[in-house]
């Protein structure tokens, strides 16, 4: 599913360049539900935005399922993360004035798929998630955890072979945390590989396989037993 090999990413501070990627390798396979751990500054967030195709490396090679995207532009990394990557986001980024199954629909929008398939892939997909009952609803009118759970709805609808969840629970209380936790360990348990970005080892740990990340490099790397 993921191979990149030797990714730095550099930035000019003034006179100062900053390695936040410094020679970083990492191989994920198809199903794996890994959980990528590390500090404020450790480089997560960069890796994330890299793995996601938000940002381009400055040096070295990634693969997404079977195709090279490191030297990609931002138009077609656009596409390929449309068609391969389903996000969740801490912040759950839902627009207001839609229902959850408009929002859910809108990546589908933006794949030209048709109007009839959008209806049935949403609902479909919010009903995975425990909201078949709240298609109609608006963000205001659901719970933190509940809204989290449409954000999850709209990374599945489009079936993308990777869904990158970026601090999911962070925004949500303890038991809505765990809602949504168990919610991911099912989507892997149906077949997903998830990876996800957090600083919470007791989140992390409910991953598979966690990797940490320090001053921009791989410094742990293990299986969950």
């Amino acid at each position: 599913m993921i191979k990149i090999s030797n990714i730095f990413k550099t930035y000019k501070m003034g006179d100062n360049v900053i390695n936040a990627l410094n020679g970083v390798d990492l191989h994920i396979q198809a199903h794996e539900f890994v959980a990528i751990i590390g500090p404020s500054g450790s480089g997560k967030s960069t890796l994330m935005n890299v793995l996601g195709c938000l940002d381009a490396p400055s040096s070295g090679t990634y693969f997404l399922d079977g195709k090279e995207v490191s030297k990609l532009n931002d138009n077609q990394l656009a596409e390929i993360r449309n068609q391969k990557i389903g996000f969740i986001f801490q912040g759950f980024n839902l627009l207001q004035k839609l229902t959850a199954l408009e929002n859910v629909e809108l990546p589908l929008v933006y794949r030209g798929v048709s109007s009839k398939e959008r209806f049935k892939k949403s609902k479909e997909a919010l009903e995975s998630v425990g909201l078949g009952d709240r298609i109609y609803h608006r963000p205001n009118e659901l719970s933190g955890g509940q809204q989290q759970r449409v954000a999850i709805a709209r990374a599945l609808a489009s079936n993308p072979p990777m869904i990158l969840a970026d601090e999911p629970t962070g925004n949500l209380d303890s038991k809505s945390g765990v809602d949504i936790m168990n919610v991911l360990k099912q989507l892997h348990s149906d077949g997903n590989t998830i990876i996800l970005i957090t600083h919470d080892y007791n989140v992390a740990r409910q991953a598979n396989r966690t990797i940490r990340i320090q001053d921009g490099k791989v410094v742990e790397d293990r299986e969950v037993g």
